[in-house]
């Protein structure tokens, strides 16, 4: 083959001319569609399968320029014509004018799509809508000086059992300082998230947006107790304090309160006389039962149905080690309100228990924080919800310890409950501060979007959470999935999650939802079968039950099973703005039962 002539002859048929134009016309239909698609809600295959019938088309268009030609006639093969024929084309001045003037619009449409995807602030809303934005991620230069996050501490025992004592040293430290008025302190969740790893330390710092951390080990021989604890800058690894405690097993949580005051010290933050009181208070007096308390807590942390009723069990061996522990009271109300939020047990039941627990941890110790939250926590998860009751509570929470992410997200939850969507997402985005590995608050996030019909936000903020802990762990995030049409992704990834979450109510209403937004009737109803199976005389499932015959659009049903549902105690979080109940969000019959599910304002007080 002559290449010469082979070029040539790519010229004179145009070819050259062909593909150039065709991929800056290209170009600038993806940034248009880049544009159109999200303002229309367009399932994000819509951009996939635009992009390849554009470049399918580009080898098209290059093989008809080859083997036809424009001529006066009409097309005509290239193989009939002349190679001497003149043939109409343009002159290249006028091609390379309409080069530049595609280019430049796609260029500015590519413009238009950054600086939206930045954002231009223009007023104190536009300010607020931008830092929502960033789901609370910060720079490295905007560390906080005054913020702390507590490592895991290291069990050097040589009996491996004893991995309870340096767990609950490092949450006693995290409990500790966050009762500290202007310290910082990242929640348990994302500490241990490092438990058994040896990540460098700078890095830690910038994933948990910290500038100091606190870590140390705790080794046992007898009753013999040797805690060693140093603090160092996140940022270079400098040691600023070390110490190293030999005591008395008792005398444990007096280690905890020094160590807490000389981080105070050493950071310079000064120690108000409450905080002081707080530091000195120990939990209980019993070692036996903090360690059945700590071996709850680990158990409390995973959140299936299995771990939370095991977490119940040790709470109640702490309690019958020590009939005053209250922290363990909170820990078991916390459980109560998980498992029946989540249908393990029946909601009422749920409720009940969490309550009776939240109270009498406040008859004991009417400043601990997490005792305030965890009754604040059944005032908004079931209905009929009390947020009045629920954000005194939670704000009163905060106030004693500034630092409890668990607050900051149920007060979020309160108030989106109620509608205040920009409100809960500064709460949740300040939870998320505090604690930026949970998956369960990095799900709070995405919630306002989900209502504010922002679907596409609200997806990407959920494969964000799902990096971080398992999907599909909450209730209304099945609706995201629905709202975007990923039906066929989304039961692939239900089916895996139930090979390792057997019998889980969540995920077997989930996979109704799917079938329901399909419109695939005969299988939603066999997944509203077996939650009616599941349910029994509880009507546990009734709330979901009802959400899948709304999006059947089936309003009858969907009514008659929320009625049963709230008749029963047996509804947990309901969400008013939830986009699964707009077609039946105008019948007045909805708007009467949305009324009964809060408690108004003007009633007594508890």
């Amino acid at each position: 083959m002559n290449w010469g002539n082979f070029f040539a002859e790519l010229k004179r048929r145009n070819v050259y001319k062909v593909a150039i134009t065709y991929a800056v016309v290209a170009w600038l239909l993806v940034q248009a569609a880049s544009i159109l698609l999200p303002t229309f809600e367009a399932p994000t295959w819509v951009m996939k399968a635009f992009v390849v019938f554009l470049a399918f088309g580009f080898v098209i268009s290059v093989m008809i320029s080859w083997a036809f030609e424009a001529t006066p006639e009409g097309l005509k093969r290239t193989e009939n014509i002349p190679p001497d024929a003149v043939l109409p084309t343009w002159s290249p001045r006028k091609f390379a004018t309409f080069i530049i003037a595609v280019a430049v619009i796609a260029a500015g449409l590519l413009a238009y799509q950054f600086l939206r995807q930045v954002g231009i602030p223009r007023s104190r809303e536009a300010v607020r809508s931008a830092d929502a934005e960033k789901e609370g991620r910060r720079s490295a230069a905007s560390l906080p000086e005054k913020s702390i996050a507590v490592l895991p501490f290291v069990n050097m025992s040589a009996d491996k059992n004893d991995e309870y004592l340096s767990d609950g040293v490092s949450e006693e430290l995290i409990t500790a300082l966050s009762k500290i008025t202007g310290l910082q302190v990242k929640a348990r969740t994302s500490s241990f998230a490092f438990k058994g790893k040896s990540e460098d330390i700078q890095k830690i710092g910038e994933l948990l947006h910290v500038s100091h951390l606190l870590e140390g080990s705790v080794a046992r021989a007898g009753n013999k107790l040797r805690i060693t604890a140093q603090l160092i800058q996140a940022s270079d690894g400098n040691h600023l304090w070390s110490e190293t405690y030999d005591r008395e097993m008792q005398d444990i949580f007096a280690v905890r309160s020094e160590v807490a005051q000389q981080v105070a010290a050493t950071l310079r933050v000064r120690l108000l006389g409450e905080d002081k009181k707080l530091l000195d208070k120990k939990p209980t007096e019993n070692l036996k039962g903090f360690q059945y308390y700590m071996q709850g807590r680990a158990y409390a942390q995973r959140s299936t149905r299995e771990d939370l009723l095991t977490a119940i069990r040790y709470y109640e061996k702490a309690l019958e080690e020590d009939r005053n522990y209250a922290v363990a009271y909170a820990g078991l109300a916390q459980a109560y309100v998980d498992l029946g939020v989540r249908g393990y047990i029946a909601p009422i039941e749920g409720r009940r228990k969490a309550e009776e627990a939240a109270r009498k941890a406040l008859a004991l110790d009417d400043k601990l924080a997490e005792a305030h939250a965890a009754l604040a926590q059944g005032y908004i998860a079931y209905v009929p919800s009390n947020f009045a009751l629920a954000d005194r509570e939670l704000r009163g929470a905060i106030e004693l310890s500034p630092s409890l992410a668990l607050a900051h997200f149920y007060l979020g939850l309160s108030l989106v409950r109620q509608g205040r969507l920009d409100e809960s997402l500064e709460e949740w985005l300040k939870a998320r501060e505090l604690d930026p590995l949970s998956s369960g608050i990095a799900r709070g996030v995405a919630l306002p979007y989900y209502f504010k019909r922002d679907y596409a936000r609200a997806l990407e903020l959920l494969h964000q959470a799902n990096e971080l802990g398992p999907a599909f762990s909450t209730q209304w995030e099945i609706g995201v999935y629905i709202q975007n049409r990923l039906f066929n992704e989304t039961l692939a990834e239900l089916e895996k999650a139930k090979r390792e979450r057997k019998d889980d109510p969540i995920l077997i209403y989930s996979t109704g939802m799917v079938y329901a937004g399909q419109g695939k009737r005969a299988e939603a109803l066999q997944i509203i079968k077996e939650l009616e199976e599941m349910s029994g005389t509880s009507l546990s499932e009734a709330h979901r039950i009802a959400r899948i015959y709304a999006v059947l659009n089936e309003r009858e049903l969907a009514l008659t099973w929320l009625e049963r549902g709230l008749a029963a105690g047996a509804i947990a979080v309901f969400y008013k703005d939830e986009p699964l109940w707009d077609p039946i969000r105008r019948d007045p019959r909805f708007a009467a039962l949305v009324e009964k599910m809060v408690v108004p304002e003007s009633a007594p007080k508890q």
